[in-house]
Order: C-alpha cells, then structure tokens, then sequence
C-alpha cells in the first residue's frame, strides 16, 4: 500500500553519514582506554583486527541489501534466509543492542560534558534525557531531516578529528608505542572484542534501505566507503591518544582507577593544554549525540519491518501521514531509550549488548550463504560480494572467536536475548506467519521435493 511506504529522501552523502555517525562515537572518545588496557599500544592493532572481522558482514549486508532494498536490515535478511524464528531472535537483539548503545552514547558523553560544563554530576542524566528527547522529536519529524542534520554533524566531528590527528603529529612521544604489545596476542584478541562493537554501525544504514535513493547503487558505496574512512580514523586517532596521553592516566583516569573515560580530552591537554580539552569535550558530546541519533533512526526499521511481517503488533508498522516515518516504531524506540537512561547502568549493560553484536555480524554471513545456495530467482542483488564463499566462512568463524573473548556474563546476556526473542516468537508470531526462509529450499531441494512457493525475499 502506498500509505505504508517509506520517502525515498536520503541520497549517497546522508546516507554515508548515518553509518559514519553510527560508528563515531564511543568507538573514539570513550573505548581506546578500555582496549588500551587491555592490550597496551597495540591496541592500534585490535582495532585493525576488528575492522578485518567485520568486512565480511558488510560486504555481505551490501550485496542483500541492492537485493532486498526495504526496511529491516539485519532482521530482514537472517528472516528471509533462516527463516521467522531466527529473524525474529536477530530483529529483536538487534534492536535492543542499538538501543542500548544509543544509551550509552548519551550518558557516556556526560563524563565530556563535566569538562566544561558547569553542571554537577547529577545533572548529567537530566541532559542525556534532554536530548534522547530531542532525538526522538527529530526522528519523528522525518529522515530527511534528521538525515541532514546527521550529516551536518558528522561532517564537523570527522574535520575536528583530522585537526585533532594532524596537529598531535607534532607531540607524539615515540617512546610511549614501546614495548608496542604488553599481553601478547591473546591481549590484542581480547581488546579487538571489545572495540569490536565501534564498526557496528557501518551494516546499520541497511536497516533504512527503503528511504535511500537508488539503493543499489548508493547502499554498497555507503557501506563500504563508511568502513574504509572509519577505519584509517579509528588507526589514525588511537595512535595519537597512545602518543599523546600518559599510559597511567589512560589505564587508572577513570572512576575508582579504572580506565580514563575521556581518553580523547587526555591527550587533548597535552597537545594543546586546557583549550584542547574544551575542543574535544565539546566534540565528543556533539559526537556521542549524533551517534545516538544514527541509533534511533536505524534501530526503530527492526521493529517496523517485523510488524509488516507479523511478528510484531500491526501499530508498529504505521506510518504517520505528514512526516511519512514510522511513527510508532520510533516512539517505542524512543521510550526504552529514555527509560534506559533515567534507570539502567546503561555502561555495565552495554558490554552484554556488544557480545550480541558479534553473534548477529557472525550469522549474517551465514545468510548471504543460504541465499546463493538456494538459487531463488527472486533474489537478483546489484552487487555481489567479492570472495565467496572464503569471506564469509572467515567472517563467520573469525566472529566466533571473538566471541569467546567476551568473557562469561556477555555470553549469558546474548543468550538471554536469544531466550527472550524466541519467546517473544513462540508466543505472538509463530501462529501469525507459515512464511519459510532460503534455508528451507534448500532443504526441499536435496530431498528431491518442490518447494512451498514462498518467495523468501518478498515482504509479507
């Protein structure tokens, strides 16, 4: 129906800058201490590493996505490929890890915000709900909109950082790369897992394929031009907080001696003294907002895509009249956003929401397999991922591994997300759909049956 459609508003550049704006917050002005701890100056290695792990899934979310050019992203396509019930496990946690981040996106920047602003420590969660709000007022508004503003933003925030890089060229102490690894291989592992979660966002732009512009054309470029600029960034700006910042503020400035939480600001003073700290807490903040709107305005397509699918309540799926975005869906969104905020230590729960990140990134390549595999005239990308199927069995197994770096809880959350979804499924929308996934032609084929004609890539 024409009233259930989404604008197509958003062209090459805004769309780019979603995905750059997904990944440009914490990624930068809040994990390099927490991987740097970890694994000493090679952290500038981890980050590398996890760029690597997650090529894979993007190569792959840009061929399905010139294919299935519609809202959903990663729910959309592990549905089509695997089937309702892991669709359903993939929109949910999917949804509930960006949530999640946007969160932490939002009280994160108030450890910036004490730098400069005069505001005590408790006003810092009444500012992140300020803006949450904002957020959702600007998502709901439309997504040309917030897609130009998007841009706006990121393109200011990437220009403070090439300032920021260049000018730390002229400080750098060499001295503080050596010894350039302190714990060895197993470190620099253990510290690509957690900073995995800083490139999440570059597969996210799929999620609002709908509203792009010539989709098979511009999708891919923004996929894979966003993840070639955020890496060379993430390895040019951590190699400056490594040379600029002393290593016992970097391990210990945190609260209670744990890792610095403004590493950015850190070597901003001693770069350019109280001024620089100023520059970049102003820059993080605007950063950190702008990474929570790219959430919301991803994050709330998984929840519109299931109820067109009938996995989710039919009012989600409505889209308001004059401003021709899904209102409902961003209004819940934005609500769990708010409601995070104001009573959840976002920070703790964040790391249990990342280890579900590298779970999704992982099977995500699984279902680029199901979909060549099964053959289904339906399923005609524009583009095609290059290397397969070796990429993906990398990316896949590379994912797992990472995985097991996680550590214990991690591990607990993501499989209590999966519980979750799948009850969530079993309950509402198993009953609701008989709808069937690449996978299982596949089967039908290798028994020598007919499949049921379902079209895998068609929305219900």
């Amino acid at each position: 129906m024409v009233g259930d459609d989404l604008d197509r508003s958003l062209g090459l550049y805004p769309t780019m800058m979603i995905s750059i704006g997904a990944m440009i917050g914490s990624g930068i002005f809040v994990l390099p201490a927490l991987g740097y701890k970890k694994a000493g100056p090679a952290v500038i290695a981890a980050y590398v590493l996890a760029a690597l792990v997650v090529l894979p899934a993007a190569l792959s979310k840009a061929e399905m996505a010139t294919a299935m050019p519609e809202s959903g992203g990663t729910y959309l396509y592990i549905d089509r490929a695997l089937g309702p019930l892991f669709g359903t496990i993939a929109g949910i946690g999917a949804w509930f890890s960006l949530v999640f981040k946007s969160s932490f996106a939002l009280v994160g920047l108030g450890a910036y915000l004490l730098l400069f602003a005069p505001l005590a420590q408790g006003a810092v969660v009444p500012v992140a709900l300020a803006l949450g709000a904002l957020v959702v007022v600007l998502n709901v508004s439309g997504t040309k909109l917030s897609g130009q503003i998007q841009a706006i933003i990121v393109t200011l925030v990437v220009i403070s950082l090439g300032v920021y890089t260049v000018n730390s060229g002229f400080a750098l102490d060499t001295a503080r790369f050596a010894p350039f690894s302190t714990d060895g291989r197993i470190g620099v592992v253990t510290a690509a897992a957690f900073v995995f979660v800083s490139y999440a966002g570059v597969t996210k732009v799929a999620s609002v394929a709908e509203e792009v512009k010539d989709p098979g054309r511009n999708l891919p470029r923004a996929i894979l031009g966003s993840m070639a600029i955020m890496t060379v960034l993430y390895v040019a700006v951590v190699s400056a907080v490594v040379g600029l910042s002393d290593p016992d503020t970097l391990k210990t400035g945190g609260p209670g001696g744990t890792a610095s939480l403004t590493p950015m600001a850190d070597g901003a003073g001693a770069l350019l003294g109280g001024f620089g700290v100023l520059f970049i807490s102003v820059v993080a903040v605007v950063a950190l907002t702008s990474m929570a709107n790219a959430g919301v305005l991803s994050s709330s397509r998984f929840p519109l895509a299931m109820s067109r699918d009938n996995l989710l309540p039919p009012g989600l799926s409505r889209i308001d009249a004059r401003f021709r975005t899904p209102r409902n869906a961003v209004l819940l969104t934005g609500a769990v956003l708010l409601l995070l905020i104001a009573f959840v230590p976002v920070i703790e729960l964040a790391k249990l929401a990342s280890a579900f990140q590298i779970l999704v990134f992982s099977v995500i390549n699984a279902a680029l397999v199901a979909f060549r595999e099964a053959d289904i005239p339906s399923y005609t990308p524009e583009f095609e991922a290059p290397g397969y199927p070796y990429v993906q069995v990398f990316g896949f197994l590379a994912g797992l591994g990472l995985l097991t770096q996680m550590g214990t809880l991690p591990i607990l959350g993501a499989a209590g997300i999966i519980a979750g979804s799948g009850l969530i499924y079993a309950v509402y929308g198993r009953h609701r759909t008989d709808r069937t996934g690449a996978i299982d032609t596949i089967l039908h084929g290798r028994r020598g049956e007919t499949d049921d004609g379902l079209a895998p890539t068609d929305p219900e």
